[in-house]
């Protein structure tokens, strides 16, 4: 006899900007266990998670985003990484980017980063991701247990976010790096 189990998840509708927000986890792991040379930027900070770990680890860290969000720190207001003008450089890029121009953010925070540049992503993807053959990927980190990463939204009402149905890692392009990327996971708990 099979026993149904009972799935406790959500299905959020798709939100306009991608803005889906990981657990405070996520990035204080990534800060634990990966080290960075200089400032860290997250140039789609939402509610400014990614910096404000950063800074806990003792990093300086600035974040901004193309809509305000509420990020009191964000610096320079609203800022379309996308579209920047001039020459921008920066240590190295942290972020949650919208998955949807996940390829095109990639390719400009490898064009800014001196160091490094590390990105939260969806693990379906990766298989048919030929593209990161050509980049300097160094380390692919599945995060577990799995996080939920609803919108905004529905942090901003207080719920609690629990029952994710999506793999998420971190990816991390060492521009300095030759060869395959390494994979480990990144457990919540150390």
């Amino acid at each position: 006899m099979t026993i149904a189990k009972i799935e406790n998840s959500h299905i959020w509708e798709r939100q306009e900007h991608e803005h889906y927000v990981e657990p405070e986890w996520c990035s204080q792991r990534l800060f634990d266990v990966e080290k960075f040379n200089g400032a860290i930027w997250d140039p789609a900070c939402g509610f400014g998670r990614i910096p404000i770990a950063a800074i806990n680890a003792g990093y300086t860290a600035a974040g901004t985003d193309i809509i305000d969000r509420g990020y009191e720190q964000a610096f320079k207001g609203i800022f379309d990484f996308l579209h920047l003008k001039g020459k921008y450089e920066w240590d190295n890029i942290v972020s949650n980017p919208p998955f949807d121009i996940f390829e095109k953010f990639t390719y400009q925070a490898l064009s800014i980063a001196r160091n490094k540049v590390a990105l939260i992503w969806l693990v379906r993807r990766l298989a048919a991701a030929r593209w990161l053959q050509s980049t300097p990927l160094s380390k692919i980190l599945f995060l577990t247990p799995r996080p939920s990463m609803p919108p905004g939204e529905v942090i901003t009402r207080g719920e609690k976010p629990g029952g994710g149905k999506q793999d998420f890692c971190w990816l991390i392009w060492d521009k300095t790096y030759k060869g395959l990327p390494t994979i480990s996971w990144l457990h919540r708990d150390k």
